[in-house]
C-alpha cells in the first residue's frame, strides 16, 4: 500500500529520512497546526480538512520515528 502525506511525500520516503529531519518536519507541522487552531478560534479557517490532514501527517512522521528506534 502506497500512502502519501498531504505534501505528496510517500511513507517510504519518510522511512528513509534521518531522525533529525523527521523531528524538524514534525516540529514544523505542529507549529502549523497551532496556527490553524488559533485561526479556527478567530473564524478565519475556511478549509477544516487541513486540520485533519496535518494531524495525520504528524502521526505518520511519529510512526516513522518509532520504526527507526526498533
Amino acid at each position: 500500500m502506497l500512502c502519501t502525506t498531504s505534501n505528496g511525500m510517500k511513507i517510504e520516503e519518510l522511512n528513509n529520512q534521518s531522525r533529525e529531519e523527521l523531528t524538524h518536519m514534525a516540529d514544523g507541522l505542529k507549529a502549523k497546526l497551532l496556527k490553524l487552531n488559533f485561526d479556527l478560534a478567530d473564524n478565519k479557517v475556511k478549509d477544516f480538512s487541513q486540520l485533519k490532514k496535518i494531524k495525520k501527517d504528524i502521526a505518520r512522521i511519529l510512526t516513522a520515528m518509532k520504526q527507526l528506534k526498533s
